[in-house]
């Protein structure tokens, strides 16, 4: 390790020492402070230059590659089941993964140079109200296995994590070319079942060929950095409130875990890209007009593309049922709530056959009424 980040790691190992007993200061969520979990001291997060969060040229560091003062080096441990790399808290042994709920060995953990985070969401809800969050999610769930339910009181299973993400801007122009789609009407005759002529009114489409240009910049297009999570459920936690983004700080990662990215930046980019494509595409959609549009051809460009490797907070539950594992997410930012759930085929057996014991009940007690037949359908 160079002199740099010995310096840069004394540093925050001081900034992290409580004042009043010496032990490992914790930050605290919804607040600007770190805590002590032995004295209850209160120690705020001391920022000596607020500076503008920094994009970086995308292309410049694909060709030239990231300067060594971007990156760091940190102490990883590899999960031996699920492959997701993510750091420990120090001065422990053992823990589990949060992913999938299997046991980590401090003992395994290795070296890894990766491009540092120069921003952050730091924690904002705690671990209880994220449990209550979870608690009421699970109970809101059908058809739920009984233990599920169960582990709804145990919050503890949560775990706070730091995701990596990147975000890419990009002024974008798009040539394009296509047809437009008019609907008209006009009248045809027809004979029908009984033989009679008859008149009826029919839309048709009306197809011209078109061209033009459209152009967008988009700014911070959000892509999730790992593999570990399921992008659907991920996805469905947003919006994250970037605007309130902070400069990267460790201390808001003192007692939490934080994962290392899996994808990289020219992987991230291509997932950008494609989002940027499909609304191209209804922009261009937009610029054609008329009832009905056909793309035939669009060939975007890309320009002044930048990017940004940030930190999003997550509290991250991993249940294993019947041999499969289940994650539950809580946007530690807004408390939304999102995960896989197990269903059970008990409780949807028994379902069915209280509907079938019904629907025979009522044909027992109103089967010779003759409007039965019709008042079910």
């Amino acid at each position: 390790m160079d002199d740099f980040n010995k310096d840069a790691n004394h540093d925050v190992s001081q900034k992290l020492a409580c004042t009043g007993c010496g032990a490992k200061l914790i930050f605290a969520p919804g607040t600007d402070s770190l805590k002590c979990q032995y004295c209850g001291d209160i120690n705020k997060i001391e920022i000596k230059e607020i500076a503008p969060i920094e994009e970086y040229d995308f292309l410049q560091a694909i060709r030239n590659g990231v300067s060594v003062a971007e990156k760091h080096e940190i102490s990883t441990v590899k999960c031996p089941s699920c492959g997701a790399q993510s750091t420990l808290a120090p001065n422990i042994s053992s823990d589990q993964c949060a992913f999938c709920g299997t046991p980590l060995v401090v003992e395994q953990a290795s070296r890894t140079s990766i491009i540092k985070p120069k921003s952050l969401l730091p924690f904002k809800i705690t671990s209880k109200q994220a449990g209550t969050f979870f608690k009421d999610w699970l109970h809101g769930l059908w058809f739920a296995p009984n233990k599920l339910k169960k582990y709804a009181k145990l919050s503890e299973k949560l775990k706070g994590m730091y995701m990596p993400y990147w975000t890419y801007d990009s002024q974008t122009f798009t040539s394009y070319r296509g047809q437009r789609g008019t609907n008209y009407t006009v009248q045809e005759s027809y004979t029908d079942s009984d033989g009679n002529r008859q008149t009826r009114t029919v839309t048709k489409i009306r197809w011209r060929s078109v061209s033009g240009n459209v152009s967008k910049f988009f700014d911070d297009v959000l892509v999730l950095a790992s593999n570990s999570l399921s992008r659907k459920h991920t996805q469905q936690l947003e919006p994250w409130d970037l605007e309130n983004l902070v400069n990267f700080d460790e201390q808001f990662l003192s007692g939490f875990q934080t994962e290392v990215y899996q994808i990289g930046l020219e992987e991230g980019f291509t997932e950008a890209r494609g989002r940027m494509e499909a609304e191209i595409r209804n922009l261009i959609h937009q610029d054609i007009g008329g009832d009905h549009q056909r793309i035939s051809s669009m060939n975007p460009s890309f320009n002044d593309i930048t990017f940004k490797h940030l930190l999003l907070p997550l509290w991250i539950s991993a249940y294993r049922y019947n041999d499969k594992v289940y994650r539950f997410l809580v946007n530690a930012r807004t408390g939304e709530v999102k995960g896989e759930r197990p269903y059970s085929i008990i409780k949807i057996t028994l379902a069915v056959l209280a509907g079938l014991a019904l629907l025979t009940a009522l044909y027992y007690f109103f089967g010779d009424d003759p409007n039965f037949g019709y008042q079910y359908r």
